[in-house]
């Protein structure tokens, strides 16, 4: 390797790394925030726990900021190297675009092995784990469930909201029943049940909390919109199943390829659209993991189009590029065939190729 084969590198893995810090921070607290919550504000979680899930959000927040990263690095290197005229000196020197360009489609590649290796081996079982988590908290703690000042939220279809626990007994307990919202319809209040005491049992065997109402008032809608009252003195139980063997959504993000081709397999009725969910979701483990060779193409031609020390210039560029690539990704995963799928999954990459073609070819001759 030569001197300026090591000079660019060193430069563009430096601010890769310092580019995924900062993104990978970024993603990390929002996902914090929103997949965390039903953790720390409704089931106080212990610190542990938290600890617990940011370790499983990193590898999934490192499958956009690895290619991200890269992205703006390349640009903002190149940039620099255009705006210092360092570029004009390498070619004055005898040293193509096309050679001087190595050393980042070497380190494209490396990242794109190791973005293979996180997209189809740790991110699907990290997301599996974060789930088995919750899962867990709960079963140590089922009455946490139902901590009192707080709209607990993660029952299917159901908000739920105490008042006042004395002991294993509940006071003010108000449960709202919820439509699905499927097919574009708004979600909208189908039942809604008080109680002014309830008792609250824990089963460790069948793992259920069994709810016995004292007093209740239940309130339904009928399908003309009025609203039916019925009273009673006892409730039968009610039953909260928090069992790890009850059955789940499978869910294509937190299976590994094998177990998705093995569950398509074992469920041929499953629904088109589903099983389209399922195929595009490995094709895009592949295709996520070729973005930084796709990145490679148009950042380097691009970021020395960039104005001198233009580093916001530069970093705009390739938040800009970034987004169009995964949003491009994100509408594929919509189409209705696997074909139509598949290729537009593949389709931000080869444009990214194309495109890089023609601007390699352009700086080349401009």
């Amino acid at each position: 390797m030569r001197l300026f084969d090591r000079y660019i590198a060193r430069q563009v893995l430096l601010g890769t790394l310092y580019a995924i810090v900062v993104l990978s921070l970024v993603l990390v607290m929002g996902n914090l925030f929103k997949q965390a919550r039903p953790l720390l504000v409704e089931q106080n979680a212990p610190p542990s726990l938290v600890f617990r899930f940011i370790l499983n959000v990193v590898p999934y927040s490192l499958m956009f900021t690895i290619p991200w990263g890269f992205l703006s690095a390349v640009v903002l290197v190149f940039g620099r190297l255009s705006g210092d005229n360092e570029i004009t000196a390498f070619r004055v020197a005898g040293i193509s675009l096309t050679r001087l360009a190595v050393p980042v489609f070497v380190i494209a590649a490396l990242l794109s092995a190791s973005c293979m290796w996180i997209n189809v081996n740790v991110v699907p079982l990290a997301k599996a784990s974060i789930t088995e988590m919750i899962y867990e908290h709960v079963k140590r703690d089922p009455r946490s469930l139902l901590n009192p000042g707080l709209v607990q939220s993660h029952f299917k279809n159901q908000k739920v909201f105490v008042e006042k626990r004395v002991g294993d007994s509940l006071q003010g307990f108000h449960l709202y029943q919820v439509s699905d919202g499927d097919n574009g319809e708004p979600v909208r209040a189908e039942a809604y049940v008080h109680s002014s005491q309830v008792s609250l049992v824990v089963d460790d065997v069948k793992q259920q909390l069994r709810l016995r109402l004292i007093d209740t008032l239940i309130e339904t809608k009928q399908e003309n919109g009025m609203s039916e009252f019925a009273f009673a003195q006892e409730a039968e139980p009610w039953l909260f199943d928090f069992s790890a063997d009850m059955k789940r959504k499978p869910r294509p993000s937190a299976m590994t390829n094998p177990q998705i081709r093995q569950y398509l397999t074992e469920t041929p009725d499953l629904d088109p659209e589903k099983r389209i969910e399922f195929g595009a979701e490995i094709t895009k483990r592949y295709t996520f993991s070729m973005a930084c060779l796709a990145f490679a193409c148009v950042a380097v031609p691009l970021g020395m189009k960039s104005r001198r020390k233009d580093t916001s210039g530069g970093l705009v560029l390739s938040l800009l590029i970034g987004m169009m690539y995964f949003v491009c990704t994100i509408l594929a995963e919509g189409f209705e065939s696997n074909i139509a799928a598949t290729i537009g999954l593949w389709a931000p990459n080869v444009l990214c190729g194309l495109l890089g073609l023609h601007l390699f070819r352009r700086a080349r001759f401009g």
